[in-house]
């Protein structure tokens, strides 16, 4: 079973788009940057250190090795920033796409790293979706950089703990942080509009500015094979079937243009597996480049079929239409 970490909450939306019955949650995880409840702490004061040696992976995207701390760790939130980038600045409410590593201040207990899972993390950098120190430590960090922060309890898991990560509510928590992208809620495809000239398919908009783009149907009969087309032609990575993307989309049915899904709507991002979408979503992006914003007509036989989604409005053998605009492969 795929091991990941652990987040509060699927990311709304996820429960549309999950494939039925395909659940590879793993209920051995161990603790993530999430917080276990919403925080009312103070903004701390934030100090140099001390913070230990990383004594082993000292270049960017490299599992480090932290040494355990040494004397008493400070009472406030330690932050250094030990490569700084040139990318984006981070904003509070933004999305990040980090590999990171957590350990115990005291003991050097590694509780959980992303760099083994091979996935980064993606995760909003808001109250309740993160840890406090996380929001504070990276505020004002560029894309690119690698901060290490030891975060005391108040902006940690307060004196609860997390039991599941072996975490006491008197444990300091240690990071290492690769901050490999930032990302606004507004973000879209960048890169270059490719002709939309089949008359018997949706016509998508090309605006780039942070609004939900038209999809306009046809009024020809719906296709019976996957369509996924660029709209917009991205210069990143191309997607491989077994990685995860940070997405923003839209989704409405071809019979009568309803929209049923949309991150836009929700003013937030979505992650995911395309091991654990629909089949039409995971066939549509295989191979699509980051950046790029794509139209996939799912026909019912790779969307729900005969078992549309409780509480949508998805009905039976719908065939349904996406916008994905894709912003980052985790």
């Amino acid at each position: 079973m795929r091991r990941r970490s652990l987040l509060i909450a699927v990311p709304a939306g996820l429960a549309t788009l999950a494939a039925c019955g395909d659940d590879k949650a793993d209920s051995s995880d161990s603790a993530s940057p999430s917080p276990s409840a919403p925080s009312a702490a103070p903004s701390p004061k934030i100090v140099d250190g001390p913070l230990p040696a990383i004594t082993e992976g000292a270049k960017f995207g490299e599992k480090p090795t932290v040494a355990k701390g040494s004397g008493d760790p400070s009472k406030d939130l330690a932050v250094k920033t030990v490569i700084a980038g040139n990318g984006k600045t981070v904003a509070e409410g933004d999305f990040i796409v980090a590999h990171y590593l957590g350990q115990i201040y005291a003991t050097a207990k590694v509780f959980d790293n992303s760099y083994d899972r091979k996935t980064a993390l993606a995760i909003q950098l808001a109250q309740g979706s993160i840890i406090d120190g996380w929001r504070y430590a990276l505020a004002g960090k560029k894309a690119g950089s690698r901060v290490e922060m030891a975060v005391p309890p108040t902006w940690g898991y307060g004196k609860q703990g997390n039991p599941q990560g072996g975490i006491k509510g008197t444990d300091t928590l240690v990071f290492v942080v690769d901050v490999q992208g930032a990302y606004a809620a507004t973000s879209s495809a960048k890169g270059t509009d490719v002709a939309q000239d089949n008359v018997d398919q949706p016509k998508v908009g090309t605006n780039t500015d942070g609004k939900a783009p038209s999809i306009e149907i046809p009024k020809s009969v719906a296709p019976t094979k996957l369509v996924a087309n660029y709209v917009i032609e991205g210069d990143g990575e191309e997607v491989a079937a077994t990685d995860s993307v940070l997405v923003q989309y839209k989704g409405v049915l071809w019979d009568g243009g309803k929209e049923f899904d949309s991150t836009y709507a929700r003013k937030t991002l979505t992650s995911f597996s395309l091991q654990e979408v629909v089949k039409g979503w995971a066939q549509g992006l295989t191979g699509k480049k980051v950046g790029s914003r794509v139209l996939i007509v799912i026909p019912p036989a790779l969307g729900y079929g005969d078992n549309p989604p409780s509480g949508s409005d998805i009905k039976k053998d719908s065939t349904l239409v996406f916008s994905v605009d894709i912003l980052a492969k985790l």
